[in-house]
């Protein structure tokens, strides 16, 4: 298996819903003839929201469940102000804010706000981590 991510899936209580919160933070919708599924192109991968229950039913487990999932959705910023006015961004969108923006324990500056489903988005910014043009990161070795 090679070492990469293709799609990030979030199974979602109403699909309007979060399409319509995602779209309001400026995303746009790639695939527009899909029928039950909104894809979003990011950057060399892609990310889509399908109906939680149908997402379920496709992987043949139990669609029961809440509270922490034990997974974040992360968003780096190039600057440190940017955090800021990423998370207002999102507030304004819909979004619940989770933790506001603070110095982090590893040197950056980040917080937290929750979608309209609950799913955590870290907005964060790393001075380890340089941001290309078109958007991705590169770990340091």
């Amino acid at each position: 298996m090679e070492q990469r991510i293709s799609l990030i899936t979030l199974g979602v209580a109403n699909l309007q819903r979060s399409t319509a919160f995602y779209e309001r933070l400026g995303w746009r919708r790639s695939m527009l003839q899909a029928e039950g599924v909104v894809f979003f192109q990011a950057g060399g991968m892609a990310f889509a929201l399908y109906p939680r229950l149908d997402l379920a039913k496709d992987a043949n487990i139990s669609a029961a469940g809440g509270g922490f999932s034990g997974i974040s959705l992360a968003y780096n910023t190039r600057t440190r102000e940017e955090v800021d006015s990423v998370l207002a961004e999102a507030q304004a969108a819909g979004a619940e804010l989770l933790k506001p923006a603070q110095e982090a324990f590893w040197g950056g500056y980040s917080g937290y706000f929750a979608d309209p489903d609950g799913f955590l988005w870290e907005v964060a910014w790393n001075p380890s981590f340089k941001i290309a043009p078109d958007g991705s990161i590169q770990i340091p070795d």
